[in-house]
């Protein structure tokens, strides 16, 4: 900062402003290496940080990936499109042929013609199938009055007004339930002494499905929806068509979905791998003048990230019961990153489904425990030289604070100096004018 007292060059001549800005300049290169520092720990801290989230999704996949069962993926095919088979994480191995008799549907009912309700009071009564009584007064006999009296209740239907031409409507009432349950019967007014005039459009009814058609063990199975759960275990089947002939239900081992959960486990590696290697490189610089300069990444010469890089190395491609992770696909390569080969790893499966599965969860569980090690927020490797790192940014950052303030002093100071030396040659200036005058005025010897 300046200060007010600086008398620049008044006496003396000299540019005091631009010498005290070039002696702060000097006393400011201490300062200026510790905020060096502060930037350089910062990068490093901001790249750990980023490492460190990709190890802790690691652990997190891995983990999941070494979970007991979470390798038994199934999948289900239907060799109709009118019936999807969806398989769950509890499905296991097996084939049905079913046949669809009917689909369920929601009952649909439509009044006779009319230009306002019938009735005063205007009241509908609604039977559920349950033998419910619900009863809804509309504020006037207003069919739109009616509809919003139907539609807004707990009656289970709705209402919709649909215009037949000469100003006359009918009312088509839904069930807002599929399946036999959803039926209803209308009535005008209260109680069930007057049923009100409809005309079915569709009844209620439930889906039902058979299974071993055309055997002595033939089973009629119901749904209220077109969805049946669990007809085999961990798998759901919804229709959206009769059919003649049986449909193929087949559930059998997902091959695909294990094998992708492998390709995701190297990729999480891999990502990881990929950003060592990219801060770790060193690189070569020449400027204009030919001048060359050597650069290293913010990871060269980092112990920390090394061992990082080799524990979950080590983790992915040691043996698994003296057997190579290679038998299974999975190697390593001579960028130091790990190859996946879908097609060994697929036909591995197909010659030993469990011993390739226990190969792969038992890598996962590896990979899992190294990436939580290193990743732990607690006690993890990474996140305590994260801790240490953001300590000594904080020390050094108060330490330049703390400049700020010997600087400005140190600046007031010199300020203050070379003031004092401008009004100390203006004195001087002054007695030599006094002296020179009086030396002037004394008589000649002559």
């Amino acid at each position: 900062m300046g200060s007010t007292l600086a008398i620049d060059g008044l006496v003396s001549g000299l540019d005091t402003t631009a010498l005290i800005n070039s002696l702060m300049q000097v006393e400011a290169v201490p300062q200026t290496l510790l905020k060096n520092k502060v930037s350089e720990a910062q990068t490093l801290v901001t790249a750990l940080q980023g490492l460190n989230t990709k190890v802790a999704s690691l652990a997190d996949l891995a983990g999941k990936t070494a979970a007991p069962a979470a390798l038994d993926l199934y999948s289900a095919t239907s060799s109709s499109s009118d019936v999807t088979a969806t398989a769950t994480s509890a499905a296991a191995p097996g084939q049905l042929d079913v046949t669809v008799d009917q689909l369920a549907y929601a009952q649909k009912s439509v009044s006779a013609s009319m230009t306002q309700w019938p009735a005063s009071p205007p009241v509908l009564t609604v039977e559920s199938s349950d033998g419910t009584l619900h009863e809804i007064t509309a504020a006037s006999t207003s069919l739109d009055d009616m509809v919003s009296a139907i539609n807004t209740s707990d009656a289970g239907i709705t209402a919709t007004k649909v215009s037949i031409g000469g100003g006359n409507y009918r009312l088509q009432f839904t069930s807002n339930t599929i399946g036999a349950d959803g039926a209803f019967t209308l009535y005008q007014g209260s109680g069930t002494a007057t049923p009100l005039a409809t005309t079915p459009i569709q009844a209620a009814q439930d889906a039902s499905i058979t299974i071993w058609a055309g055997t002595p063990a033939a089973q009629t199975i119901t749904s209220t929806s077109n969805t049946f759960t669990d007809l085999l275990p961990g798998v759901s089947l919804t229709v959206s068509a009769v059919s003649i002939d049986p449909v193929s239900i087949t559930v059998k081992r997902d091959d695909n979905a294990i094998s992708k959960s492998a390709s995701d486990l190297v990729a999480s590696l891999n990502g990881i791998f990929s950003e060592i290697a990219s801060k770790s490189a060193v690189t070569t610089n020449t400027d204009s003048s030919g001048t060359t300069s050597v650069k290293g990444g913010v990871f060269t010469s980092d112990s920390t990230v090394r061992d990082v890089n080799e524990s979950l190395l080590s983790a992915a491609t040691l043996p698994v019961d003296g057997i190579s992770p290679s038998e299974y696909g999975i190697s390593i390569n001579k960028s130091g990153s790990i190859d996946f080969d879908q097609d060994a790893f697929k036909a591995a499966l197909a010659k030993d489904p469990v011993a390739t599965k226990a190969a792969l969860q038992e890598i996962a569980s590896r990979v899992s425990d190294a990436a939580t090690g290193i990743s732990d927020k607690y006690d993890g490797t990474l996140s305590q030289v994260i801790s240490g790192q953001q300590s000594e940014v904080k020390d050094l950052s108060t330490q330049v604070d703390s400049w700020d303030r010997r600087l400005t002093d140190r600046r007031t100071t010199l300020e203050r100096t070379y003031a004092a030396l401008e009004v100390q040659l203006s004195n001087l200036n002054k007695q030599q004018s006094y002296l020179s005058s009086q030396l002037a005025s004394l008589p000649s010897s002559n």
